[in-house]
């Protein structure tokens, strides 16, 4: 029963891993949302193997022989440090993409001189800089 967990766990790292190597060596990866559900259906797997090993047995991992356990804790340690490394580098490629973004609707919002002023009661001017029109393709 755990070594279907396990093989779950190795995988999940490997597929971290590799995302975690083309991220860095590129930011635009064609296969990152193929990536990204393989990740959530391996994801799923594990919880799901978990669940049913602790519902079947609360005190499963107790239960397991030295070399099932230093398995799992092999794979754990190596999917943490994983995980590590992947969030980070998927961080700063959501960071750098709200930068870029920002910069290109401020230089959008700069050409198209959307700045609107109105005359207040008083006889003041008043501005109010509206947000520029920005269309993503999404299908690149």
């Amino acid at each position: 029963m755990t070594v279907q967990l396990i093989d779950a766990m190795i995988s999940l790292t490997a597929l971290m891993e590799e995302e975690s190597e083309k991220l860095a060596r590129k930011a635009y990866v064609p296969e990152l949302g193929e990536i990204a559900n393989a990740k959530l259906r391996l994801t799923g797997r594990i919880e799901a193997d978990f669940a049913r090993l602790k519902r079947e047995s609360a005190n499963w991992a107790e239960k397991l022989d030295e070399e099932s356990r230093l398995q799992l804790s092999d794979a754990s340690r190596n999917l943490r440090d994983a995980s590590a490394v992947n969030q980070q580098i998927l961080s700063r490629q959501i960071e750098l993409s709200v930068e870029m973004m920002g910069a290109i609707a401020a230089e959008a919002q700069r050409l198209t001189g959307t700045r609107s002023t109105t005359y207040g009661a008083c006889g003041g001017l008043g501005g109010m800089d509206a947000p520029a029109p920005i269309s993503i393709n999404a299908r690149l």
